[in-house]
């Protein structure tokens, strides 16, 4: 917790409340640096690969090496918690390591993934998905943040590196993360700590409707093409298809942008984003679109959907599941929030640790655990690490 406290005040966000932390601004540069800086002082090595996720090494880079670790970024105005929490348990986990003369006979590895959240270009696990290859990264150099910086833009030289990098995926024998949890299972059934077990599919895209600009006082109903309307009816039918699909399903749209973004004007151009999880994700999407798409029609306004990312579900190892059960005694979890541990999974054995969130609040300023837990989530993680070290 006192490693949490030393980065309470990076990326507060004033006007949201909170915390924005995001690739390549001040604040995300400025945790990068306290990372390396607090890796060095337990003597590990730091470096930088090609996809800008931080990797500090306990003995050198090789072979059926452990991972854990998870990132620093957050979503506009988010919590304390979420990424941070399993970056400073990792550090946490080494010194309890060390405090107990745990030498690892294989390497051992902290790693900050970038761009988890994908909070500025818009793809979340953007670090994890340029290292598996599942990014193309010639998209990823096209990326623009709402601002219209390309990634290409805010990286500069460091851009033309983005890319797979299979040396380094093979290196990695095993990868744990530890995360807070996000919702509200574990405080109703007494438990500080479960294993995470699956990840449920999800995706985001793009809804952008474009009609025609014009003054709000002076333009008749009848001469209106407004995308603003066609964007409310979407809007709206992201919860009736909620409803629609079943306890299981979650459609949101959490952001929206106008232009030319002016109270009297009626707008040209509406974007919104639409975040679809569940058994169905697709299904969801159909239905929304469906709506949006009647409602486009009716008011003269056109309709461009595209996917901005997806991942379809996620068994987490089993085996690796069994072992950090047997190790913390700690029972089973699903989720319905990605992570990077999800898009390591398709590649490398992956596990994960979810500590109690007695609020349930996720991706929000009232995020939290408790001190207690998270102190039972770093001497979890720190018996994991030296039972798969052995």
């Amino acid at each position: 917790m006192t490693l949490l406290d030393d980065i309470a005040d990076v990326g507060r966000d004033a006007r949201r409340g909170g915390w924005s932390r995001h690739l390549g601004d001040d604040g995300e540069a400025t945790l990068r640096e306290w990372f390396a800086e607090q890796a060095q002082r337990r003597g590990l090595q730091v470096e930088t690969d090609a996809n800008l996720n931080l990797w500090a090494w306990w003995g050198s880079p090789g072979p059926d090496a452990v991972v854990t670790g998870s990132h620093l970024d957050s979503v506009p105005g988010g919590g304390a918690y979420d990424g941070p929490l399993g970056v400073v348990s990792a550090l946490a986990a080494v010194d309890a390591l060390r405090e107990r003369g745990v030498r690892p006979s294989r390497p051992l590895a902290v790693v900050v993934f970038a761009e988890e959240e994908g909070g500025r270009f818009g793809v979340p696990c953007l670090g994890s998905r340029l290292l598996t290859g599942a990014l193309d990264p010639d998209r990823a150099r096209g990326l623009r943040d709402p601002d219209g910086i390309t990634l290409v833009e805010a990286l500069g030289g460091h851009a033309a590196r983005l890319g797979p990098d299979p040396e380094r995926l093979a290196r990695i024998g095993r990868f744990v993360e530890l995360h807070v949890e996000q919702g509200r299972v574990l405080a109703p059934r007494g438990e500080a700590l479960a294993v995470g077990s699956t990840i449920v599919a999800h995706g985001r895209w793009r809804l952008s409707f474009t009609g025609r600009a014009d003054h709000a006082g002076t333009t008749r109903l009848d001469d209106r093409r407004d995308p603003m309307l066609a964007a409310a009816a979407a809007v709206l039918a992201a919860r009736a298809a909620m409803v629609r699909h079943g306890d299981e399903a979650r459609a949101t749209v959490g952001r929206l942008h106008a232009t030319p973004d002016g109270t009297n004007v009626v707008a040209s151009r509406v974007d919104l984003w639409l975040d679809a999880r569940g058994p169905l994700p697709q299904a969801l999407v159909d239905d929304v679109v469906a709506a949006a798409r009647e409602a486009a029609d009716a008011e003269g306004v056109t309709l461009e959907v595209r996917s901005e990312s997806s991942s379809g579900a996620v068994t987490l190892d089993p085996a690796l599941a069994d072992t950090l059960a047997a190790v913390t005694g700690a029972g089973r979890l699903a989720t319905a929030a990605g992570h990077d541990a999800g898009v390591l999974a398709a590649q490398v054995p992956t596990g994960m640790l979810h500590v109690r969130n007695p609020t349930g609040v996720s991706h929000a300023p009232d995020e939290h655990a408790e001190d207690a837990d998270a102190e039972a989530g770093v001497t979890a993680l720190a018996d994991v690490l030296e039972e798969l070290c052995r």
